[in-house]
């Protein structure tokens, strides 16, 4: 038996429960692992509240990313053994528990020089940030992006990552705070969107012409001034929906605003290979080796404290990556 956080319902915070799930032994190409840190990411709220796109059977375990060792091994499983350390960004639920059975697929092997709360921090939103700025649009040095939620997990790499590749980032934060924490880790430019209009800071950034893309977790809030920010041809890469859901995408306002590019990218579109899984997760871990990237972990959490870090996070009180500690 583990101690997991499990939602037997969908809803508010009130419908994480703390209970005790047996585990059992991993069957044909899986794994049982021990988690070590375990990943926050904002997902798991939406899929707590039961808005996001594909949702579990109830009752779940919440979360998607951990870091652990491997206990033990399914029957046909290669290249993993008892006692290695791993981690994973699956693409179905469970991390939310001192153990889990995974898939042998979903789980990569960890380097020496990456520590597991660096690991459990950084897989998801690491690789969110490296199909984004490497395979879905990938800026060259000398252009400009626009990147929303600058100051959270997945913005800070990409504000870090951008710079290292001679990419101008302007970032949108919601507080002054938070401003002077992107301009630390990459950031060009910081915009207050709370009492900044970020449409204004681009067009006077790019003397008018516009950014060449911009990348949008919040959604329908910044949907409209993200387009009009947007050079001709520009990228509109939407992948994520703090705010809302985006209203209907009207293709001729695309083509009379500049022939604009968009996108609704998921990673689970940008992993459909183990291929592209291990390809992703080492870029993310050659990056982080280099220096490129640094993971930024704000708050850590104890499991037995889920539902302040969801408060917590859905507020706006949190820079950087969530961790939770076994």
């Amino acid at each position: 038996m583990v101690k997991a956080v499990r939602i037997h319902e969908f809803g508010e915070v009130d419908v994480l429960k703390i209970e005790d799930v047996e585990v059992g032994d991993p069957g044909p190409g899986r794994l049982r692992l021990r988690h070590t840190v375990i990943g926050f990411n904002f997902l798991d709220i939406a899929v707590r509240k039961g808005i996001y796109p594909v949702l579990p059977e109830l009752p779940s375990v919440l979360g998607t990313e951990a870091a652990g060792v491997v206990e033990a091994v399914g029957e046909g499983v290669e290249g993993f053994a008892e006692g290695d350390r791993v981690a994973y960004a699956a693409t179905l639920p469970g991390a939310y528990a001192e153990g889990r059975l995974i898939d042998a697929s979903q789980v990569v092997a960890l380097p020496d020089d990456v520590s597991d709360e660096v690991a459990a921090a950084s897989m998801l939103k690491g690789m969110t940030a490296e199909y984004l700025i490497h395979r879905c649009y990938a800026p060259a040095a000398g252009e400009t992006a626009l990147v929303h939620a600058a100051a959270g997990g997945v913005g800070l790499f990409m504000c870090q990552w951008l710079a290292a590749k001679g990419v101008s980032v302007i970032g949108t934060v919601g507080s002054d705070e938070k401003k002077d924490t992107i301009l630390a880790n990459g950031a060009a430019h910081a915009v207050n969107y709370k009492t900044e209009n970020f449409q204004e800071v681009v067009r006077g950034v790019t003397g008018g012409t516009g950014v060449d893309v911009v990348y949008d977790s919040v959604g329908k809030d910044h949907y409209q001034r993200s387009i009009d920010s947007l050079r001709p041809r520009g990228w509109m890469v939407n992948f994520g929906n703090a705010s809302g859901a985006l209203p209907p995408i009207d293709s001729v306002e695309l083509n009379v605003k500049g022939s604009l590019i968009f996108t609704k990218a998921s990673m689970r579109f940008y992993q459909l290979t183990r291929e592209e899984l291990e390809g992703s997760a080492a870029t993310l871990f050659t990056a982080l080796a280099a220096g490129d990237v640094k993971t930024v972990i704000g708050q850590r959490y104890s499991l037995d404290h889920v539902a302040t870090a969801h408060t917590d996070v859905a507020e706006g009180r949190t820079t950087g990556s969530t961790v939770f500690t076994i």
